[in-house]
C-alpha cells in the first residue's frame, strides 16, 4: 500500500505517518520543503524505518504542482493509493494572508497534484471550523448551511473543503477533527491552542489562591475537544474501508462539555479552585450590540483587555469560542468505527495527562530565564545603602551573577570594607560616598552616574532609617520625623526621578522600593517611620500608573523585620524571629527576576486584609502590642539617640507575642 502525505512533520501528521506505517509493506511518500530536510533523520527514527519506506518528496504547498518535478510526478502517477492531505495553518493567531495562501491555495495545488497523478483516494483533513459558527447541531452531510464564516480560519476551512468538494476528479473522504489537543496516554503535543489558552488562567489561579476557594465564572457554549491519538486511529481506520467515498466524518466528542466544565475538569488536574458558580454566557447576547462595541472601543476598557489577555496569552479571537453554539453530529464516524473499540474517551479521563504534559513542557514561563543571572548580567544595579546588612547581601549576589553593580552609603570607610570583601571574593563593585538625605549631593550623584554609566537599569532604594518611639514621647521631637522624611522619602524620591529620565528615554527601567510591614500592619511606635515608607509607597503607585506604558516597572516589597544594624542598637529585637540579611535580600532578587507589583509575606497581607475589613480589630491588636511592648527608658529620654535601647528580658506574654506576630515591629 502506497501513501502520499502532506503535513507529515506537523502535530497530527507526524503520527499519522508512524500510525499508517505499522501496516504491512506500507510506503509513505510525504511532502517535504528543502529547508526541512534536515528534519528527516529525527522523523525516520520517530518512525522506526529506513528512507525506503519513508520517502521525502521536496516540494512546496504554496508552489504550482506543489514545485514538484515533471520525473518526479511521473514515477508517482498511479501508484498512490491514498492521498492524504493534513497540511494547513491551525492557528486562530495566524494572519488571514498567510490563511488564504496555505489552506485554500495550498488546498488546490494539492488536489490538482493529486488528480494529476491519478491517486485512488483522496482524504481531505478539514476541521469543525468548516461549519463556522452555526446555530444549531451540525451534520456531516451539510457543508453550504455553514454560519457566519466571518474570521480567516472558519472561512479558509470552509473555502478548502468547497475546493475538495468542487474540483476533485478522483474519490475523496472528508474528515473534521474537533479541538485536537494532546496524546490521551502520554499528553504529548506540540504547541498551544484551543483549550490550552485557559491553563495560564488556571495556573494563576492555583498560585494566587487555595484549592477550596470556591470561585464564579462562565458556563458558556459547548467546546468539542479530542485528543491527537482518537483522531489519528479513527482516519486510518476509516480510510480503509471500502465504501464510504464522498463522505464527511465527524472526529468530535459526543458529548461535548461547557466552556465551564472544561475549565473546571482542568482545575481539578491543577489543584486549582473550581468555579463553583457559572454564570451563563449567553446572557451577554442580551446586551445589544452596540453597547458591547461602544464599551469595547472606550480606550481604558480596551487597554485593559488587551493587557489582561497578553499577560495571560490568550488571542482575541479566542474570545468568540466563549459563546460557541455549534453542536457536531456524528453518527456517520460513529457508524464506521462500529466495532473497532475506537472511541473519543471523556475528558476527564486524560486531563491530568494533558496538563501535566502543559506545565512541564509547554508552558511559556519555561521560554523565560528565570534566574538571576538571566536577568541582570551586563545590566547596570545601583543599591543604596549598600556597605552593610541587606544591601551588602544582595551586592554579594548580584556581582556574581554578572551584573555592573553600584552601591552607595555616607561611610566612606564602610563602602571600602564591603568593597573588599567583595574583591576578596573575586569580584568588584563601585562604590559613592553620598548622604542621599542632602539635595545637593543626591543632585550631584545622578549627575556622576548619567556621565559615567549613562543609564540605570535597575534601581533598589534600600537606604533608610527607623526610629522606635512612641507618638507621646516625640511631642518635642519633630525633626525625627523629618530627617526619617528627608531620607527615606526624599532621598529616594530625588534619586529616583533623577534615573527616570534615561529609563523612559530606553522605554526600560526596574524601580524597587524596600518598604516596610509596618505600612500594612500600621506598627505603634514606628509612626515616623511608617509615614515615610507609606509616602514612597504612594508615590510609587502613582509613578507606576503613569510609566506603565514605556516598559518601566515598580515593585514595592513590605519587608518584615530583617536583623540588620539598623536594628541592632534596639535590645528588646535581640531574641525576636526575624528574616537574616541574606533572606532579605532574596526577596529582592524575587522582585528583580518576576517584576511584581508587590512582594510581602502572608502575615502582610493578613494585616492588610484585617485593616480593610476590620478597622476595629486591627486597632485592638495593634494596641495590645503598643501596651505590651512600652517605651525604653532611652525613647522617653530627652537625650535619646536615633536608634533606641529596649529591654531584652521579654514576659511570656510578650514571647507569644511576638512568635505569634513573627516579623512585625514592636
Amino acid at each position: 500500500m502506497r501513501y502520499f502525505v502532506t503535513g507529515g512533520t506537523g502535530f497530527i501528521g507526524k503520527r499519522f505517518i508512524k500510525k499508517i506505517l505499522t501496516h504491512p509493506d506500507s510506503t509513505v511518500y510525504f511532502l517535504l520543503r528543502e529547508a526541512n530536510l534536515s528534519k528527516v533523520p529525527e522523523l525516520l527514527r520517530y518512525w522506526g524505518v529506513d528512507e525506503q519506506r519513508a520517502i521525502p518528496v521536496l516540494g512546496d504547498l504554496q508552489k504550482k504542482m506543489l514545485g514538484i518535478s515533471e520525473p518526479q510526478a511521473k514515477r508517482l502517477s498511479n501508484k498512490i493509493d491514498h492521498f492524504f492531505h493534513l497540511a494547513a495553518i491551525y492557528d486562530l493567531k495566524a494572519g488571514a494572508e498567510i490563511q488564504l495562501h496555505v489552506n485554500e491555495e495550498g488546498t488546490r495545488q494539492v488536489l490538482t497534484f493529486a488528480n494529476i497523478i491519478e491517486a485512488k483516494l483522496f482524504h481531505h483533513i478539514s476541521s469543525i471550523a468548516a461549519a463556522g459558527m452555526y446555530q444549531g447541531v451540525f451534520r456531516e452531510d451539510m457543508f453550504t448551511e455553514a454560519e457566519h464564516l466571518d474570521h480567516p480560519y472558519f472561512s479558509t476551512k470552509h473555502n478548502a473543503e468547497k475546493i475538495v468538494r468542487c474540483e476533485a476528479k478522483i474519490a475523496y473522504r472528508i474528515y473534521r477533527p474537533g479541538m485536537v489537543v494532546g496524546d490521551s496516554l502520554s499528553g504529548e503535543a506540540e504547541k498551544i491552542d484551543g483549550p490550552y489558552y485557559f491553563f495560564k488562567l488556571i495556573q494563576r489561579l492555583r498560585q494566587t489562591l487555595p484549592p477550596w476557594m470556591p470561585m464564579i465564572g462562565i458556563e458558556g457554549g459547548r467546546i468539542n475537544i479530542v485528543p491527537v491519538d482518537y483522531v489519528v486511529n479513527a482516519m486510518d481506520y476509516i480510510a480503509h474501508l471500502p465504501g464510504l467515498d464522498e463522505q464527511c466524518f465527524h472526529l468530535t466528542d459526543p458529548e461535548p462539555m461547557r466552556v465551564g466544565e472544561v475549565i473546571n475538569v482542568f482545575a481539578e488536574s491543577a489543584h486549582a479552585p473550581r468555579l463553583s458558580l457559572r454564570i451563563n454566557a449567553a446572557l451577554l447576547n442580551y446586551i445589544p450590540e452596540t453597547i458591547k462595541k461602544g464599551l469595547m472601543a472606550l480606550t481604558p476598557v480596551r487597554r485593559l483587555k488587551e493587557a489582561m489577555l497578553a499577560d495571560l496569552g490568550i488571542p482575541e479571537n479566542m474570545l468568540q469560542f466563549i459563546n460557541y453554539t455549534t453542536r457536531f453530529d456524528n453518527r456517520n464516524a460513529a457508524a464506521a468505527l462500529q466495532g473497532s473499540n475506537i472511541r473519543c474517551p471523556p475528558l476527564s479521563s486524560y486531563a491530568n495527562n494533558i496538563w501535566d504534559y502543559w506545565e512541564r513542557h509547554l508552558d511559556p514561563e519555561l521560554q523565560i530565564d528565570h534566574t538571576l543571572k538571566g536577568q541582570v548580567k551586563g545590566k547596570c544595579v545601583l543599591i543604596t545603602g549598600g556597605s552593610s546588612g541587606i544591601g551588602l547581601a544582595l551586592t554579594h549576589k548580584l556581582v556574581q551573577a554578572g551584573a555592573n553593580t553600584i552601591i552607595c552609603g555616607r561611610h566612606e570607610d564602610k563602602l571600602a570594607a564591603a568593597r573588599s570583601e567583595i574583591v576578596a571574593r573575586g569580584f568588584d563593585v563601585a562604590i559613592f560616598q553620598v548622604d542621599l538625605s542632602d539635595a545637593n549631593q543626591c543632585q550631584q550623584f545622578v549627575k556622576t552616574l548619567i556621565s559615567q554609566y549613562g543609564h540605570i537599569d535597575i534601581l533598589v532604594n534600600n537606604a533608610g532609617r527607623s526610629i522606635r518611639r512612641s507618638i507621646e514621647a516625640s511631642y518635642e521631637r519633630f525633626h525625627d520625623f523629618e530627617r526619617l522624611m528627608q531620607l527615606n522619602y526624599f532621598g529616594a524620591l530625588r534619586l529616583t526621578m533623577g534615573l527616570l529620565p534615561k529609563m523612559a528615554e530606553q522605554k526600560m527601567g526596574h524601580i524597587i522600593n524596600i518598604s516596610s510591614i509596618g505600612v500594612l500592619t500600621n506598627a505603634p511606635r514606628f509612626s515616623a517611620y511608617v509615614a515615610t515608607k507609606a509616602a514612597m509607597d504612594a508615590w510609587s503607585r502613582c509613578a507606576a500608573s503613569e510609566f506603565s506604558d514605556v516598559g518601566i516597572k515598580f515593585t514595592t516589597i513590605n519587608m518584615p523585620l530583617v536583623r540588620t544594624p539598623m536594628i541592632a542598637p534596639t535590645k528588646l529585637y535581640a531574641n525576636v524571629p526575624t528574616l537574616t540579611a541574606e533572606q532579605a535580600a532574596d526577596l529582592i532578587i524575587q522582585a528583580i527576576v518576576y517584576k511584581p507589583v508587590c512582594i510581602t509575606t502572608r502575615l502582610g497581607r493578613f494585616g492588610e486584609m484585617v485593616q480593610a475589613f476590620m478597622p476595629r480589630t486591627s486597632q485592638i491588636i495593634m494596641n495590645t502590642s503598643f501596651r505590651m511592648f512600652p517605651d525604653s527608658n532611652t525613647a522617653t529620654s530627652t537625650n535619646s539617640q536615633e536608634l533606641i535601647s529596649g529591654n531584652s528580658d521579654l514576659q511570656t506574654d510578650q514571647y507569644a507575642m511576638q512568635q505569634l506576630l513573627r516579623g512585625l515591629h514592636f
